[in-house]
C-alpha cells in the first residue's frame, strides 16, 4: 500500500489538533467536481470526529483536463499568505461551478485580502514551485487522479464518500 511522502510537515496546510488520532491528507483539484464532492464529506468528517481529526490539504491539480486548476491553486496559496488559505479553500469550492479568473479576484475581495498583494502573489515563482512540489509529492505518493487521501500514512483505496465508517472502524 502506497504511503505519503512526504509525511505531513510545516510547509502544509493543516486544519485540526497536533495530537489528533486521525490524520486524513486529501490530494485535491480545485476544479474537480469529485473534489468539490469531498470537500462536502471531509467538512461532515471535521464536524464528527472534531478533535480526534486532522486534515491535511496538497494541491494537486490536473491542468490538462481543468483550465482553473492550477490557478485555483495559485489563489489558495496566495490568500495563505495572508493567513486566509482555508477561507480561499472553502470558498473556490463552494463557488466551483462559476470557476475562472475573475471569480478568483472576486472571491479575494469578499475575503478582504490586501488585492495588489494577492495578484503579486499569484505571479510569485514560490507559489508555483509549492503548488508543484505539493504534485511532485503526490505522483511519488502514487497519486494519480482525484481526489486521493491519505489515513495516517497510507494510501487509503476505498469509496471516499464512506470515508466516515472507515474512519469508526
Amino acid at each position: 500500500m502506497p504511503t505519503l511522502i512526504p509525511p505531513v510537515n510545516a510547509l502544509d496546510h493543516i486544519l485540526g489538533g497536533r495530537n489528533a488520532t486521525i490524520e486524513l491528507v486529501e490530494y485535491g483539484d480545485f476544479q474537480c467536481p469529485y473534489c468539490r464532492e469531498a470537500f462536502f464529506i471531509v467538512k461532515q468528517l471535521q464536524e464528527r470526529f472534531a478533535d480526534r481529526l486532522r486534515f491535511v490539504f496538497r494541491n494537486f491539480p490536473l491542468s490538462e483536463a481543468h483550465e482553473y486548476a492550477m490557478d485555483a491553486a495559485l489563489a489558495a496559496e496566495a490568500a495563505g499568505r495572508q493567513d486566509r488559505f482555508w477561507e480561499m479553500h472553502d470558498a473556490i469550492y463552494n463557488h466551483q461551478l462559476k470557476l475562472n479568473e475573475h471569480l478568483l479576484v472576486k472571491l479575494a475581495q469578499e475575503l478582504q485580502l490586501d488585492l495588489s498583494k494577492f495578484s503579486d502573489d499569484m505571479e510569485a515563482p514560490k507559489l508555483l514551485s509549492k503548488v508543484e512540489a505539493d504534485f511532485e509529492s503526490g505522483v511519488r505518493s502514487g497519486v494519480n487522479g482525484t481526489p486521493t487521501f491519505f489515513l495516517n500514512g497510507k494510501r487509503y483505496n476505498g469509496d471516499y464518500r464512506v470515508l466516515s465508517s472507515f474512519l469508526e472502524e
